[in-house]
């Protein structure tokens, strides 16, 4: 990560605030696709004609038809609150794991697989902040759901109130793994593509270039990422979208076995539902987090 050579000077705290204002401008400008994403997700089946989702398009078409361009945006109050420390933990888990690692495993730089390893041990941590946010979310974006919630804090209430404080950690294991996955092939495929990419300092513009190589490595890392994690995504989000109900047994509970129910029932092409709205969102988001994080770093950097 070229990050890290800043991460080494650096206090936490700017590492923290390069990392929010990162993550809070990918999901403002990205957010309709996660919308879209999930509705996609727990759409149970193949579509119906006239009723279900055909596809990303076909989804945006229906919302916006049938319940208002503003429905896009549904929900968007739980990520924003969620990106600050989401993000921030993100970058600044992996820069803090890096130099940990390389002590621990004596390495003078940064290898392909300490890469991986430090993106999934930054992806671990995030997914400890990122639970309940996701619940809430998930909770709002659905469609069977939106007259159950007037807003965030009404859901945030009523599954309490209904389901138990615990309840917001439903989901828990799903998306641990879907963050370790994730940013094992973010962080991982940045280091690679970086390394492959003509260097700034050889450069006659090294600003541009710099920005261009955060804008093809983000967008590969994003890229790979949902690739990997898409299924464990569509499980997660299946999950979290279903309340608790006492005495009840949920048809999805743990990650891997419900792979299998998705699998069996559905086929293994609904493992990949919403996939393609999320590469819309999560390859150039990715290119798009990663520029901006840099060049806030960069700039906090120059100030510190």
């Amino acid at each position: 990560m070229a990050t890290q050579e800043n991460a080494k000077t650096l206090p936490f705290r700017y590492q923290f605030a390069a990392g929010a204002v990162a993550g809070i401008s990918e999901v403002r400008l990205m957010y309709p696709l996660d919308v879209v994403k999930t509705r996609i997700q727990l759409q149970h089946g193949k579509a119906v004609a006239g009723d279900g989702y055909t596809g990303v398009l076909d989804c945006f078409r229906k919302i916006i038809k049938n319940e208002g361009a503003l429905r896009l945006y549904r929900g968007i109050t739980a990520p924003i609150l969620m990106e600050v420390p989401k993000r921030a933990i993100k970058f600044s888990s992996n820069d803090t794991f890096a130099p940990l690692y390389q002590n621990l495993f004596n390495a003078p730089a940064i290898t392909q697989p300490l890469a991986i390893l430090t993106g999934a041990s930054a992806g671990a941590t995030e997914s400890l902040v990122v639970v309940p946010f996701e619940l809430l979310k998930i909770r709002l974006q659905d469609k069977s759901s939106a007259s159950r919630y007037s807003g965030l804090v009404d859901c945030l209430v009523k599954v309490v109130r209904q389901e138990g404080p615990l309840a917001l950690y439903n989901g828990f294991e799903a998306t641990l793994w879907r963050h370790i996955v994730w940013n094992a092939g973010y962080f991982g495929c940045i280091f690679q593509v970086r390394a492959q990419l003509p260097q700034p300092e050889a450069s006659p513009n090294p600003k541009l270039q710099k920005t261009l190589n955060d804008l093809a490595a983000g967008f590969v890392g994003g890229v790979v990422g949902t690739t990997f994690n898409t299924p464990l995504d569509v499980v997660k989000s299946r999950i979290q979208s279903v309340a608790k109900v006492e005495g009840v047994r949920a048809k999805y509970e743990w990650a891997w076995p419900s792979l299998g129910i998705v699998a069996r029932e559905e086929g293994f092409r609904a493992l990949y539902k919403g996939y393609v709205a999320k590469i819309l969102r999560f390859g150039p988001g990715g290119g798009v987090l990663l520029m901006v994080y840099s060049a806030v770093l960069e700039t906090l950097g120059k100030i510190a």
